[in-house]
């Protein structure tokens, strides 16, 4: 990482140490937090982007699918909806792997316009027969108190497992997608991608047997203490007492600080694989297909199965990412995926910290959220010291203030430009 990496890891913890002491503690430590999971995010695309080249704008996608396995992994299953719908969703699930399993016969064994014909057939009886054991079960499921439940819930496992699930969902789905789009220009690699997580958001909002939908999921279950239990603590009150603060921000504080903890843990793990794996001869593989896909395959390179291995590794981490987001929020909503927040930004925070680079890249999570997150505070205080010569009452400097909500776009731009003009290669650039 060098000297100038270093100085600038410590520079960035000294502007989350400031926002401690000038605004608040818990809220330092929540920043901090949401730094540790952006960090973990970039990291997944820099795996992508930064070792192989390769241009996913769909990581909205495979993020939410890790959210979605808090909800698989955490809840208790609702006992009325599995009665009532559980064994068609099964069945309907066992029909689409036997048509798949026939579809992979025919495409094998057959031959010329006949095996066209018989699949597409294969494939429309298929999805009539699914369909007639799938969409009972989903009416069923979503009429069992449909205010409260109407969903089947999950497996009841401790929702540190979902972390886990939530990469192979990831996986899973990014095996699939490159199976199909690994072999497009990375133009339209990006279309696909970007298509792709679409479809996902929009299948997360639509089938509420599943996720709720846009009604939401909340309560999922905490792999730390709940605050209100720690507030009754003798040690806690000894040490508000001490600090001279509220027990209440003492509990927040120390909720927050087992986040981190595990959060840490997880993006310690991720950057060590992924500097192991930079630096060996399949790293220094990877970059020589990044930098000449020609010259790779002449040497003998299988370029297709590199690129998808790195794909499915990349979406793997952005998947326990999301998994972790949704056990640090509580609540699995659907609706706050949104291409700004989950795929632009991450994108910004790989260009920043220096894509190729592992600790660029965590930087970059660092900055970008923490900029992200401080701009309207940071453009409130501008704004009013500007307009502090006018009257209380004036429209100008009421209009201003109001505007300081909208710093965050401008905020982000200015720091992409900066940072493209004058450190085109990243903040700690690739060696």
């Amino acid at each position: 990482m060098g000297w100038r990496g270093a100085g600038l890891f410590v520079l960035m913890f000294g502007l989350l140490a400031v926002v401690g002491m000038v605004q608040s503690w818990p809220l330092a430590f929540t920043i901090l937090n949401l730094c540790l999971i952006s960090a973990i995010l970039s990291l997944g695309v820099n795996i992508q982007w930064g070792y192989a080249g390769l241009l996913n704008v769909g990581v909205m996608g495979f993020v939410a699918l890790g959210g979605m396995a808090g909800i698989v992994v955490s809840l208790p299953p609702v006992t009325e909806a599995v009665q009532a719908g559980g064994g068609g969703i099964l069945l309907a699930l066992l029909i689409a792997l036997g048509v798949a399993g026939v579809v992979w016969l025919l495409a094998r064994h057959m031959r010329g316009k006949l095996r066209i014909l018989t699949i597409t057939l294969v494939l429309i009886a298929g999805a009539f027969l699914a369909r007639s054991a799938f969409d009972p079960a989903v009416e069923a499921i979503e009429a069992v108190d449909s205010a409260r439940t109407g969903f089947l819930g999950g497996l009841g496992l401790p929702i540190l497992f979902s972390w886990i699930v939530g990469g192979i969902f990831a996986a899973g789905a990014a095996w699939l997608i490159g199976k199909v789009s690994l072999g497009l220009r990375s133009d339209y690699l990006a279309i696909a991608t970007l298509g792709i997580s679409e479809i996902i958001i929009a299948m997360l909002k639509n089938e509420d047997w599943l996720t709720r939908g846009v009604k939401n999921v909340t309560g999922l279950p905490r792999p730390v203490p709940y605050e209100v239990d720690l507030q009754t603590s003798p040690r806690l009150i000894e040490l508000a007492d001490r600090w001279n603060m509220s027990i209440v921000d003492v509990a927040s504080v120390a909720v927050k600080l087992c986040y981190a903890g595990l959060f840490l843990a997880v993006l310690l793990i991720v950057l060590w694989f992924s500097e192991r794996a930079l630096k060996s001869p399949w790293g220094r593989m990877m970059r020589a297909i990044r930098d000449n896909e020609v010259a790779a395959e002449a040497m003998g390179k299988d370029v297709t199965a590199r690129h998808l291995q790195v794909f499915v590794l990349g979406s793997a981490v952005l998947g326990i990412a999301g998994a972790m987001l949704t056990t640090l929020d509580g609540q699995f909503t659907p609706a706050s995926y949104q291409p700004l927040r989950f795929t632009f930004l991450i994108w910004v925070m790989v260009i920043v910290g220096g894509s190729g680079n592992n600790w660029g890249a965590v930087l970059g999570g660092f900055v970008v959220w923490f900029f992200w997150v401080e701009a309207e505070p940071i453009g409130l205080w501008v704004m009013d010291t500007l307009t502090s010569g006018l009257a209380e009452d004036s429209a100008l400097r009421e209009h201003l203030l109001k505007s300081a909500a909208h710093m965050r776009l401008m905020t982000m731009g200015a720091i992409l430009l900066l940072v493209l003009r004058f450190a085109p290669k990243g903040l700690i650039p690739e060696r």
